[in-house]
């Protein structure tokens, strides 16, 4: 580990105090914020409708940040990490090692790696439409249609009118899953593919199953293919269980994928990871930056450094086999939340693999108690609202949600 980094190695003197009640001074001076503090500690424990994890273990980590002095340096991870740069203040290294600790979970081989710690979950989207479009150019001449199931998470069909993509919105089945038959309706073999396969749509958690859908490409071998996977959430636990397959780019062909950090991970603000190949980042339009004495061929300029730390915090701290009990335990209790909705008769579904449960709404106290998110099919009785198993929702809490809903029955 090179540059300025080295603080990371030493004993870090413990100046702030973490987690304490603001002093009474402090709280007269900031009212606003004593109050936000206080709604937030009341909601976040039954934060259950939205894909966060709300065990956060960044605790030392902001001990460690503030203590050393690292929160009085202005840190940008502008250029591309994997190249030298002109501009040290950066976690560059850092970022690599990230990549290199995530890139082979989802098949990525070591030597032909390319990837960046995002802002959010769409900007690795954005790179990988954006990507994509270049490589398929470059290879045919023409620009793309990208297809995408009208069930993914609404960045990807934004993102297209913001590249000025033709965009064809791909039907999907009861459970949300895209249909391989509508796609090989809408599919046009005469112009290239960039297809974005939706690993957890957004508010039933479905899966594109990508073998099916790869079958249909493959009835036209002629035709140049781009497959980006939007696996936001899904992307972060998957790896670590016995699914991990469905997450491999070696077996589900896919050239790019795009991870949240602020999901699974419990980082405590937007980010991610977007990774492909050096091969595909090495085919995009070069922008020779001289006083970055780089080539900036990614979309972002600046990124955030910080981000970069908390990831390989997380890793050193945390790690795959914690990580993988995190993800098993998640499975677990979606089906233990799913076995006792359904024996009190509250209508509620789950698709395989999945961490969400989509049910009757319930009344507005409980959507506001517990933050759930809603929507409404016609399919499933009209209006409906979702939670999201993350680490925080265990059993106790699961106990007092389903009894809050039996009350609501009686």
């Amino acid at each position: 580990m090179k540059k300025v980094f080295f603080l990371l190695t030493a004993t870090a003197v413990m100046l702030c105090g973490c987690g304490k009640q603001a002093t009474s001074e402090s709280a007269e001076s900031c009212p606003e914020l004593d109050q936000l503090v206080a709604d937030c500690h009341q909601l976040h424990p039954n934060a259950f409708g939205y894909p966060v994890n709300q065990r956060s273990a960044l605790h030392e980590f902001y001990k460690w940040y503030v203590s050393t002095g690292m929160d009085t340096i202005n840190m940008n991870n502008v250029g591309d990490p994997w190249a030298e740069s002109s501009y040290l203040l950066s976690t560059h290294p850092f970022e690599v090692e990230v990549m290199e600790y995530f890139g082979p979970m989802y098949g990525f081989d070591k030597d032909n790696l390319w990837g960046i710690i995002t802002n959010s979950g769409t900007d690795g989207n954005n790179h990988g439409i954006y990507f994509g479009t270049n490589v398929l150019q470059m290879q045919t001449g023409q620009l793309p249609i990208v297809y995408v199931s009208d069930e993914a998470h609404y960045s990807n069909a934004r993102l297209c009118d913001l590249q000025n993509l033709d965009l064809r919105l791909i039907k999907t089945d009861t459970m949300g899953r895209m249909l391989p038959e509508d796609l090989e309706k809408q599919l046009d073999p005469k112009r290239p593919c960039l297809i974005v396969y939706a690993m957890g749509s957004t508010f039933r958690g479905a899966i594109d199953d990508m073998d099916a859908l790869n079958a249909v490409l493959d009835k036209y071998p002629e035709m140049a293919v781009y497959r980006h996977v939007d696996a936001a959430l899904f992307g972060g636990y998957l790896p670590f269980t016995q699914y991990k397959d469905m997450v491999n780019c070696k077996k589900m062909r896919f050239q790019s994928i795009s991870v949240s950090g602020h999901k699974f991970f419990g980082i405590d603000s937007p980010t991610g990871l977007f990774i492909t190949t050096r091969e595909i980042y090495n085919n995009q339009s070069s922008y020779d930056i001289p006083y970055l004495n780089a080539d900036m061929k990614m979309i972002s300029c600046s990124r955030d450094a910080v981000q970069a730390l908390k990831f390989w915090w997380l890793i050193k701290h945390i790690g795959t086999e914690k990580w993988s009990e995190q993800a098993t335990a998640m499975l677990e209790c979606t089906q233990y939340m799913k076995a006792e909705m359904d024996k009190i008769g509250w209508p509620c579904w789950c698709n395989e693999y999945s961490n969400t449960i989509f049910f009757r709404r319930p009344s507005q106290a409980i959507i506001n108690k517990y933050s759930l998110a809603c929507g409404h099919n016609d399919l499933f009785g009209g209006d409906l609202a979702h939670v999201v198993v993350m680490q925080h929702v265990d059993h106790a809490a699961i106990d007092r949600f389903v009894a809050d809903l039996k009350a609501e029955m009686e």
